[in-house]
Formats: structure tokens, sequence, C-alpha cells
């Protein structure tokens, strides 16, 4: 006699450094096994965009200010996960809970502080969904750096059985996750390895007005200036070991002009293509030092769309295979949000979240706070 696993709809909400915009994915699984996504999202406007950098640093009126940025944030997170119902038709009461991360604008895994600017009780109010978060505390308080939390979530659907992998996102700041065959009896670990989109998103509108460097076509025009890409590869962060974690606290508009200030007369393109390989270095340089074994590298994130750094990448990897996560079943820019739907689901029964060989915490810990429908 043959029994099915009994199927559950999670919807995991990511909103990252780059401070772009809210990501919603619906998660449909199958016991553990993942079987189908759907996903849309939503901008940030300027005026909450450049409030939510703002708080990243000290300033006047935080609490208050932070207080209704999180109820802000709430609210594009119910409107969201009410764009994905109207257009996939899924029925918001078959959702089992909702995943939300929230916006970080505080990381200080030294003082053992994180904040991720989320109203539980709100959203669930708004959605009529169970909503899990506060995803990072529980890993802190044993320990750990509360971050990166995605590589169990990777471990679980992209583990081959044949090679090592190596998973990278590339959000504001870039993460890795290197994954052991299958039956190797070695664990999964990962961490952050550096600044990914953020200082080039940072310079690009400052130079130009613009955004982003769409498919890094701006940066494919300037030369490496070799003296400051070693100016920034100098940064002690890229010299710690494992397991370590970042964010604007430390790579923000401050530490690039610092770094910068002997190099005023450089052509803004030229530091474009600087800082395009010094994300591009920090990722290969990450995964020659702690797992020179992985055969196979795949890449997430709105880094992933950078085709420029892409390339980059797979000419300094030495042959690894330098792909995208679409290969291997899930969109690039689903797996964040993919992957809070996963915790959800962990929190909900009642089991672990975290990988304690990438955050160091003392083991493993059920993650997140859960605020009822």
């Amino acid at each position: 006699m043959t029994t099915h696993s009994r199927t559950e709809l999670y919807i995991g909400i990511m909103s990252g450094t780059s401070l772009d915009g809210a990501d919603a994915v619906c998660v449909k699984f199958e016991g553990d096994k993942l079987l189908k996504t759907w996903s849309t999202s939503l901008p940030f406007s300027e005026k909450l965009k450049e409030e939510l950098l703002s708080l990243c640093t000290p300033g006047f009126d935080e609490i208050n200010r932070s207080q209704k940025a999180a109820w802000q944030i709430s609210e594009i997170y119910a409107e969201v996960c009410k764009k994905l119902f109207e257009e996939t038709g899924i029925d918001p009461k078959k959702i089992k809970a909702i995943g939300a991360h929230g916006q970080t604008v505080r990381h200080n895994p030294q003082f053992h502080a994180t904040t991720q600017l989320i109203n539980g009780a709100l959203l669930a109010e708004l959605t009529g969904i169970p909503v899990v978060c506060d995803f990072r505390s529980r890993d802190m308080a044993a320990g750990g750096q509360g971050a990166p939390l995605v590589p169990p979530f990777h471990q679980e659907v992209f583990a081959s059985h044949d090679c090592t992998r190596a998973i990278v996102n590339i959000g504001g700041i870039s993460n890795i996750t290197v994954i052991p065959p299958k039956g190797s009896g070695k664990g999964a670990f990962g961490f952050d390895c550096g600044p990914g989109n953020m200082l080039l998103d940072l310079w690009i509108h400052k130079s130009k007005g613009e955004a982003f460097d769409r498919d890094g076509s701006w940066a494919r025009k300037g030369n490496v200036i070799p003296k400051l890409l070693k100016n920034f590869s100098t940064e002690k962060f890229f010299k710690l070991v494992p397991p370590k974690s970042t964010g604007r606290e430390l790579f923000n508009s401050g530490w690039l002009t610092k770094k910068l200030t002997t190099f005023s007369n450089e052509k803004a393109v030229d530091i474009q293509r600087t800082l395009l390989e010094l994300t591009s270095q920090s990722i290969v340089d990450a995964i020659k030092n702690y797992a020179p074994k992985t055969e196979e590298i795949y890449l997430c994130g709105g880094g992933s769309q950078n085709l420029f750094m892409k390339e980059r990448i797979a000419s300094e990897a030495n042959g690894m295979k330098v792909s995208d996560t679409s290969e291997l079943g899930l969109g690039t820019q689903d797996v964040e949000g993919a992957a809070f739907a996963w915790l959800a689901k962990r929190f909900m029964e009642g089991l672990p979240g975290n990988l304690p060989k990438a955050t160091g915490a003392k083991g493993l810990r059920i993650l997140g706070c859960l605020f009822p429908s």
C-alpha cells in the first residue's frame, strides 16, 4: 500500500540589504519535498527606501522612526501577499503560515544584536494568516551570528549525489553555502563573503543617478585599478575565518569614501569595474579557500542577473561549472523567499532551522516567533 504525504502551502517574504522591495514566494511542499513555487514582488517607494537606509546608521528619533517603518513594511508585506493571491488564484485560507524575514537595518553579531523591522502582529491581522518572524534571535542567543540563515534550505533542495556544490546568493551582501555530496557524511556550511551588489549600486547611483548597473554593462566599459582593488581587499573582514556575517554596518558609503580618499582622480567607470572585481574575487576566493573541492557553483539573488559579474566569477573559478539555480529547478529571485517559507514550515513542525556550522551557534535551534491569525 502506497502512502502519500500531505501537501501544504507556505509563503516566504524577503526584503534584503539592497532595500529595493519585498519578494513573496508561495511554496507547495509535500512532506520535505518542494513541489512548486509561485512568486511576485512589490518595490519600496523611494521615500521608504531612503528612510530604511537612514535607519541603518545612528540618527535622530530612531525608536519612533523604526516603529513607523516596521508598520509600513508590514503593510507592504500584506500587499505583496494580496498581489500573489490575485495573480495565482491561490486561496489565502490554504496557507499554513507566512515566514516573514523583515528588513534588516542593524546586524552587529559582535554585540549579540540584530534588528529586522517587522510587525508580525499587524501582518497576521492584515492577512488573516499565522506569521512566523524573528528568525535570527534564537540562533544568536545560542552563541551564533544569526546569519546566514539560508544554508540549511540550500542543503535541503540543492544537494547532489555526485559532487560538491556551492550556492552563492548575491544580494546586497554575498553569501555562500557549500554542500558536500549526499551520503558523504559531511555537512553543509556557509558564511557571508563580503559585499554583493551593495557598493556597486551605491557607486552607480552616486555617479549616474541609476539604481543599479544592468547586466554589469557600465562596469564592463571600465578597467580594474589594481592599487584600489588591493586597498579594498585589505578590509579585515575578508581575513576572518568562518562562521562570519556582515552588512551595511561595515560595507557602506562611509567605508567606500574612506577607501577612495587617495583615488579621487580615477574615472568613475573604473571604480565601478574595480568594485565588481572585488565582489567577484571575494566570492571565488571564499570557495577556493574553504571549499577547494567544489565542482559546481550556482548563483542566485539579484547579482546573478549581472552577466558581467557571472563572467568574471566563471573566469576566476578554475574550471568549476558556473550556472544559476534555475538550472536546479528554483528561479534565482525565488530562492530566499522560498527559504523563509521553509523556515516557517520548520517552526510550525517544531523542527530546528539553523545550521550551526554556518552561524556558529552551540547547536540546532527552532527559529522564529509565532503570531497566530
